[in-house]
């Protein structure tokens, strides 16, 4: 599998973010909410990630 610059920079954010928003909700009370969303400019699926306390 063959990424670019780009591709690569955008998987990267997305772990770092999907990491970041975990340790929040292990800190306070909520339920994360994954949805798998065709990105068009990707090509290919990507996660989307929300947090919604209670």
């Amino acid at each position: 599998m063959k990424l670019s610059r780009r591709e690569f920079l955008a998987s990267a954010a997305a772990v770092a973010s999907v990491r970041a928003v975990s340790q929040v909700a292990t800190q306070s009370g909520g339920r994360r909410i994954l949805t798998l969303v065709y990105d068009k400019a990707l090509g290919s699926m990507r996660a989307i990630d929300k947090f919604v306390p209670f």
